[in-house]
């Protein structure tokens, strides 16, 4: 089934689009929810959360904006750090210190680290966001990239520097 005709159900509020949604796009889901929920059965709430808000959300969705696996994995992510969250008020396991601020900071140090990113090759872009957006483990990136730990950790280190560099040095926040 392509991406348009799921879409397409979903809106019309067909059961079958759930159905296709968590057989097509429930992998992609769990590798996302995965690294920010290290207990199975979050896991498996926190998909099925993550589904009913695709259900309930799916008229936000515009591809002039941006692509279908970016709005689902989106989506997704907030959905497990929110889980993530209530977990940790709750006497949960608490997050780590790498998961980001769900609050906006000021729009210009927003739109200078875009402007960082988009200079950076695809290829390091992607890097940075699986370590740091999608919460990827070190180990897990170097399997999937056939590279050692060592290896990624060094180009981390050194992509961030270039960040540094780029964002006016090195007492810049959030680098």
């Amino acid at each position: 089934m392509e991406q348009r005709e799921l879409v397409e159900r979903l809106l019309r509020r067909d059961e079958t689009g759930m159905e296709e949604l968590l057989r097509h796009y429930g992998p992609l889901m769990k590798y996302v929810i995965a690294p920010i929920l290290p207990d199975p059965r979050d896991r498996e709430d926190c998909l099925s959360e993550a589904a009913l808000r695709v259900w309930e959300r799916i008229g936000q969705f515009d591809g002039e904006r941006g692509s279908w696996a970016a709005w689902l994995t989106a989506l997704t992510r907030n959905t497990a750090l929110n889980r993530a969250r209530s977990n940790a008020r709750h006497g949960g396991e608490a997050l780590s210190e790498q998961t980001p601020s769900q609050e906006p900071g000021p729009e210009e140090t927003v739109l200078q680290r875009e402007r960082a990113l988009e200079e950076l090759p695809a290829g390091s872009r992607a890097l940075l966001y699986r370590k740091y957006y999608y919460r990827q483990s070190t180990a897990q990136i170097a399997a999937e990239l056939g590279l050692t730990e060592r290896a990624v950790e060094g180009k981390l280190y050194r992509l961030k520097k270039r960040l540094r560099k780029s964002l006016g040095g090195e007492g810049h926040a959030g680098t």
